[in-house]
């Protein structure tokens, strides 16, 4: 009997995960990930009273886990990663804000953590395999979008290299949620109708402002119209504002929709525009810290810019640093620097970049 180390998370997701590995005739071990604590950060950041202390919830997720592991008859073992995620993935976090960039730290916390830390762990408990509830799929070698496609999350699993998909099972690929939920439910799992998690994950529901305070001191500045360069208002700072954004500016005077469009770092001012959304095409953009699964490396294929997005056609021209210059004609909205640019061909998700400059008409724009 192969044995499987499955990532428990407290969720639906992995609840049901381990019930299709039982079926499948697997032994099944639980592993809970720890990777927050506020009051170690805090000591890891030198500042042990600082304002806004959260608990972070992950001790429910923990005790949801153990009662879902028990129900189905899994040994759960728990692993603490939070030196270890501070180091590879919200240490990256604060010093992509600092750049003005929109970082996104799930694809960091799957590369460094779950298919790096967890794996080494997994094989001291004897994996053949381990196993995850992201909704994804393999097959032959091959990372696959999941058939659940508003689900879908290999947008997130895309800085993965091969070798880190080796020996990695998605067992809730081929399922729609509503039928995770029902089978969560004929088994009477706690995490049956348990919430989905939302936001960044150390984060959560708090709100997103306050816990930064914690971490980077604001730098309030100007709001600049970028059509008429009239400062219009102030911010709170440049981190807490993305390209495309158009709602929380807190500007008043116009009933036109704004939209911010671009971030200057040395000057600390954060441009909008009234309605005019043309600031937010591009048609090309650079990526780096370039990772393929596989062994294609195309000229065409689709990308998504962001998660919730659809794909759009591109054409890839690889340059000598090992960069890539991504060229999409007919435009795209809000393609900003620091998110990830995530590469497919068909079903396949074949690998990523992270968005280094954005460019139009040949030239890189200079708000962003």
């Amino acid at each position: 009997m192969k044995t499987v180390v499955l990532g428990m998370s407290g969720g639906v997701d992995s609840s049901v995960a381990a019930i299709l590995l039982k079926q499948q005739g697997y032994q099944v071990i639980g592993l809970f990930m720890r990777n927050w604590d506020s009051m170690l950060n805090n000591d890891i950041l030198g500042n042990p009273d600082l304002k806004n202390h959260d608990i972070c919830p992950q001790e429910e997720d923990y005790i949801d886990a153990k009662k879902v592991c028990e129900k189905l008859d899994i040994p759960l073992h728990r692993v603490d990663f939070v030196k270890e995620y501070w180091d590879y993935v919200f240490t990256y976090f604060l010093d992509e804000l600092k750049k003005g960039r929109t970082p996104n730290p799930d694809l960091m916390c799957n590369k460094y953590i779950k298919f790096d830390m967890f794996v080494k762990e997994a094989r001291k408990l004897g994996a053949d395999y381990i196993a995850t509830g992201h909704y994804a799929r393999m097959k032959d070698g091959k990372l696959l979008r999941a058939v659940d496609q508003n689900k879908d999350q290999t947008y997130f699993l895309a800085q993965l290299s091969h070798e880190q998909l080796e020996n990695v099972l998605f067992p809730i690929g081929e399922l729609e949620k509503p039928k995770v939920r029902a089978i969560a439910e004929e088994y009477g799992l706690i995490t049956a109708k348990k919430k989905d998690s939302t936001g960044i994950c150390f984060i959560g529901e708090r709100n997103f402002t306050k816990f930064l305070e914690n971490y980077l001191p604001n730098q309030p500045g100007d709001v600049v119209d970028i059509d008429s360069k009239e400062v219009v208002g102030k911010h709170v700072g440049l981190m807490y504002y993305t390209i495309g954004q158009r709602r929380g500016l807190n500007i008043g005077g116009s009933k036109e929709r704004m939209f911010v469009v671009g971030k200057d770092l040395e000057h600390n001012i954060l441009y909008i525009s009234y309605g005019n959304t043309d600031y937010l095409v591009s048609d090309a953009c650079v990526i780096d810290t370039v990772v393929f699964n596989g062994e294609e490396r195309p000229t065409t294929c689709t990308a998504k810019f962001r998660y919730r997005q659809p794909d759009h056609d591109v054409q890839l021209e690889y340059l000598e640093n090992g960069e890539i210059l991504v060229n999409y004609p007919e435009g795209v909205k809000s393609v900003t620097p620091g998110q990830a640019c995530v590469l497919y061909m068909g079903e396949q998700c074949i690998g990523s970049g992270m968005i280094k400059e954005v460019r139009k008409n040949g030239k890189k724009l200079w708000y962003l």
